[in-house]
Order: structure tokens, then C-alpha cells, then sequence
């Protein structure tokens, strides 16, 4: 080993194979002073010779004590997850799986000293609501919308164990609760990916018109994928305390069917819109005030909607020949 790898954080990334995961794999694959570790476990790895793979069922203690120790950084992308039509019919994927990968995780990173954690939340616990919320905006005494019960508080236990565990050690724990995500590698079909990927697979599908499930009045936070992929990087470079719960988004909130207008204009396709009213609506409007992490990591967005929607075609095109 040359003196120069002496100075490289040994970095591992949990779900390496998803969408989250992968993008960071990639983006710390890209700096010199990291050593990534990429784990897998049911999908099929990509080749990336700047990698190390590592086969591991996350829901076994034996394998995650196994793949933890000797790191200083746990990227935890792994996750059991799916669209808004499972969300519907069957929730209860969301939590079981979720709940003990994270637990034995975090429990191991505890044990084996390891020195920083990054756990992404996500909003599902949040209100509805036309103000853009804080990290303080959650209510444990309002109810969470019943579609989202399991996964909302999964994620609120999950939290607070970092919170918990970053008070027993020396282990930093940063949860990131972000916005929807978009970009490169996501999920494009329309049984398990989200808003975003559903839409970019309609519209690059479709010959003459597009049908939108729902009204598309609910409104979401869109942030693509490298805006969250530099946030986590500052979060590593720049948390100082044991534990922090920062949001991360855009900061405005957009109509789902505006977005469908600004993703066919994009496309260059001329498609008439249609809504399929007896398809999940989900009538939200969801928007993150995440001052608190441009104040401590120095962070804020980059990519506008355009630009991220330009760009994700374009991936797509090329991966998808649409």
C-alpha cells in the first residue's frame, strides 16, 4: 500500500445496488480520499473496478458484524421498498425488514467503534401542509396519514435510534430526512418505482397521450439524486456533533400534474394528458425547509427542476433506448 491510501476513509455503502446506493457508490468511487466498499445482496453488481464488493444479507447479524468492522463510514442505502401502489396494498413490506436491518446496523457500528453513520429518513411522517416544514415540524401527537403508518413511524424509531446510539459512543449519526428523490438509476417501472420514475416511463412509452393516476393536485419536493449524494459528502466533511437530523430538498413544492407538463415539454413529444381517477391518489402537498443544513454542512441545492429532468431523459435514453 503506497502512503498516499494511508489518508483514505474506508467508506461502506449498505444497498449498493439500488438507487440511493448506487449513485453514491459511483460518486465516492470518484474521490481520491475514500475506499469504497459496496455491499450487495439479490440484485446483480455492476462493474466498477474503483469497488470492492461484498455479498450480505443486512437482516442477519452474523453478516452485518461480519461486513461493519474496520470501517469509519456506513452509507445505510439499503432498504425494502417499492411504489405508492404497494404503500396501498401491501405496507407491511416497508417495515418488518426495515426496522431489523437498521437496528443490527446500528447496534454493530455501536460495538465495532465505527465512526460516522448516515441513515436516510424520508417525510412520510410529515403533515400535509402549504409552509415548508422544519426538522421540528413533526408532531408525535398528530396522526400520520393512514396509508403511511407503518413505514412513518419505522422511520421516527429509526431516527431516534441514531439519536440513541450516537449517545452511547463515539459514533456520529447523521439522518437524512429527504424529499423525493430523482435521477439516474432509479426504479422506471410502474409497479415498484415512485412518482418521478413512473412518469419519466409514461412519457417516454407513450405514442399519442399519457394517463396520470389520480387528480395530480398532490404536490411534491423533488431533489435530484447528486444534490443528495453532495449532501451526504458535506455531512461526512463537516458534522461536528454526535447526532444531527437534517432535511434535504428542494424547498418548493411541486403539482404532480405540472410535473408531467414540464417532463412531456422536455421530451419533445406532443401527448395529450389524461387522468385515471380510480388509480392511488395520495392528496398532499409536501415541501422541506432545510436552512438548518445550508447554516451547518454549507449545503443547497444545485440542480433545478429543468435541468434535473433534462438530465434524467437523457439517462434514460441511453439506458433505455426510449
Amino acid at each position: 500500500m503506497v502512503e498516499g491510501e494511508l489518508m483514505k476513509k474506508k467508506i461502506l455503502i449498505c444497498g449498493a445496488t439500488g438507487f440511493i446506493g448506487r449513485n453514491m457508490v459511483e460518486y465516492f468511487a470518484s474521490l481520491e480520499n475514500y475506499d469504497v466498499i459496496a455491499i450487495s445482496n439479490k440484485r446483480a453488481e455492476f462493474k466498477d473496478s474503483r469497488i470492492r464488493w461484498v455479498k450480505a444479507d443486512l437482516t442477519s447479524t452474523h453478516d452485518v458484524y461480519a461486513v461493519v468492522k474496520d470501517v469509519d463510514v456506513i452509507i445505510q442505502a439499503a432498504a425494502t421498498t417499492s411504489g405508492s401502489k404497494d404503500i396501498i396494498t401491501k405496507p407491511f413490506i416497508h417495515t418488518t425488514d426495515n426496522a431489523v436491518m437498521n437496528s443490527l446496523i446500528f447496534r454493530a457500528a455501536h460495538e465495532h467503534g465505527v465512526k460516522h453513520i448516515v441513515f436516510f429518513s424520508c417525510t412520510v411522517m410529515l403533515q400535509s401542509s402549504d409552509q415548508a416544514l422544519t426538522e421540528d415540524d413533526f408532531d408525535a401527537n398528530q396522526p400520520i396519514h393512514p396509508r403511511y403508518f407503518g413505514v412513518g413511524w419505522t422511520k421516527v424509531y429509526l431516527e431516534k435510534m441514531c439519536e440513541f446510539y450516537a449517545g452511547l459512543g463515539k459514533t456520529k449519526y447523521t439522518a437524512i430526512r429527504h424529499s423525493n428523490i430523482y435521477g439516474p438509476h432509479d426504479k422506471y417501472d410502474l409497479e415498484r418505482s415512485h412518482v418521478f420514475g413512473a412518469t419519466v416511463t409514461k412519457v417516454m412509452s407513450a405514442k399519442d397521450k399519457i394517463t396520470v393516476w389520480g387528480t395530480g393536485e398532490e404536490a411534491r419536493d423533488l431533489l435530484y439524486v447528486s444534490d443528495l449524494t453532495d449532501f451526504v459528502h458535506k455531512a461526512i466533511e463537516h458534522q461536528k456533533n454526535q447526532y444531527e437530523l437534517f432535511n434535504c430538498g428542494a424547498g418548493n413544492a411541486v403539482r404532480i400534474k405540472d410535473l408531467v407538463l414540464k417532463m412531456v415539454e422536455k421530451s419533445g413529444k406532443k401527448l395529450s394528458i389524461d387522468h385515471d381517477l380510480s388509480q392511488p391518489s395520495i392528496p398532499t402537498s409536501l415541501f422541506l425547509d432545510c436552512s438548518k443544513a445550508k447554516k451547518i454542512l454549507g449545503w443547497s441545492p444545485a440542480i433545478q427542476l429543468e435541468e434535473g429532468i433534462e438530465r434524467t431523459l437523457k439517462w434514460y435514453r441511453s439506458n433505455f433506448n426510449g
